[in-house]
């Protein structure tokens, strides 16, 4: 199959597809990660108070890591769902779920009223968020990457990236204002909650995503075939089952690649949050001042990189670029962190989510040009969700506990080395795949592969 001009959106329409699926996913990934904010600042005392305080801010983050246990499922299942049935469903699906899950635990009562039920609780609605957004970044990522220019892959990829950022940077805001303008008895007691009783926007966002914008050109190329014809070219019944068969190696690469991006996003935005305040003496309004600037220069910085990409025609050698200036980075990393100094620290952070950036701009269409379209969903999705329960979800709590085993930032540095090395290994051997035409099918390859020459 080959793309017809005919199908792809203006630049309006584009524009305006983009910033669809840039809200909903900030709104998305807004919902899941308040819950790194508030497990760093307060769900220990409410939901684990018969515990030390150590023991409390690592069940507090155990609990934070449930939600990406449940990842590779939601994965799994909107893999499967969006390679034969569209990429719109299982997104649309994914931000609904979500949604209420998070004004669930909004709701949700503390130890102190329902006793052993309020973690139990917790724990579940957790799992359902871990549901809805490994159900969602795989979505929207080829929602924009499917429908964009193949001159301008790399930017638009990159623009749900931001996604993510725009939400950690909301969801420190949220907490900053609350900080700043409750006493810490009524932030410990109801203020926390606020953030949550929003997710019932991302409802709301579902509902439109469903109505106004359509499924992706190639999606509607595949749909076009007749069943035998459909077949014929590759469109299988459990497209799952060839991406896990065909595709394990490129599978295995994409989760790969991500392990130091997203170990390191998480200690940023989460796990020096705890450290900040336990460990060096920084009040919680100055550390989430300098998470929250830093991080927002991400909104640049990811767009810049994945931009780059295209115009230099290499993916890989950006993210492996990326990928070592991070290990270098992480000793000093912590010793600007340890000095206490805000404009130190946020210099330090600044530098920490711009390498962070090189990486994660040019990830979306990197995934996108691994696989062919028809198991395209599947592959992307299980390689980036299989690596956020390993890097990711376990990130904050392998901080807490070296922290406690170690007593030094040393350890995490070396943590945070060891991520690196194995996203080198990953992304050096993946094959650069630049400008791929997104319309083939593992069939079309296999075809060609086999043809005479």
């Amino acid at each position: 199959m080959s793309p017809d001009n005919a199908d792809l959106p203006s630049t309006g329409q584009m524009g305006r597809l983009a910033s669809a699926a840039v809200f909903a996913t900030t709104l998305e990934w807004f919902d899941f990660l308040i819950y790194a904010t508030a497990a760093a600042l307060v769900l220990s005392d409410q939901f684990f108070p018969s515990v030390n305080p150590v023991a409390g801010t690592l069940a507090a983050f155990a609990t934070f890591a449930v939600g990406f246990l449940a990842r590779p499922l939601g994965g799994i299942v909107a893999g499967h769902i969006g390679d034969r049935f569209g990429r719109k469903p299982p997104l649309v699906a994914a931000m609904l779920v979500m949604g209420l899950a998070t004004f669930g635990i909004g709701v949700l009562p503390p130890y102190a009223s329902i006793g052993v039920w309020a973690p139990i609780l917790l724990v579940v609605a957790r799992l359902v968020q871990g549901l809805g957004v490994g159900a969602q970044w795989g979505g929207a990522a080829l929602l924009l990457t499917e429908h964009a220019p193949v001159e301008r892959r790399g930017f638009y990829g990159s623009l749900i990236q931001t996604g993510s950022i725009f939400g950690a940077v909301a969801g420190n805001a949220f907490f900053l204002i609350l900080t700043a303008t409750l006493s810490e008895e009524q932030f410990d007691t109801w203020g926390w909650r606020l953030p949550f009783l929003s997710g019932l926007l991302l409802v709301l966002i579902g509902i439109y995503v469903q109505l106004k914008i359509s499924d992706t050109p190639v999606f509607r190329a595949m749909q076009q075939h007749s069943a035998e014809s459909r077949r014929e070219a590759g469109l299988r019944k459990t497209p799952l089952q060839e991406a896990v068969r065909s595709y394990w190696r490129q599978i295995l690469q994409a989760a790969g690649a991500f392990f130091v991006v997203n170990a390191t996003f998480y200690i940023l935005i989460s796990g020096l949050l705890d450290y900040a305040t336990k460990q060096v003496g920084m009040s919680r309004t100055a550390i989430l001042v300098c998470v929250m600037v830093a991080g927002a220069t991400q909104v640049v910085t990811i767009p810049f990189f994945g931009a780059l990409t295209d115009r230099r025609g290499n993916r890989k050698g950006v993210y492996l670029t990326g990928t070592v200036l991070m290990a270098v980075f992480a000793f000093p990393l912590f010793w600007l962190v340890d000095t206490g100094s805000i404009p130190v620290v946020l210099i330090g952070l600044i530098i920490g989510f711009t390498i962070h950036a090189m990486m994660y701009g040019p990830q979306a269409a990197l995934y996108a040009e691994m696989f062919p379209a028809d198991v395209r969903y599947s592959g992307a999705s299980l390689g980036y969700q299989f690596a956020s329960v390993f890097a990711g979800g376990l990130a904050p709590f392998i901080m807490t506990a070296l922290l406690a085993a170690t007593g030094a930032s040393w350890s995490v540095a070396l943590y945070i080395i060891a991520t690196a090395v194995i996203t080198f290994v990953a992304v050096a051997s993946i094959k650069e795949r630049f400008r791929r035409n997104l319309y083939e099918t593992s069939y079309d390859l296999a075809a060609s592969s086999t043809a005479p020459r």
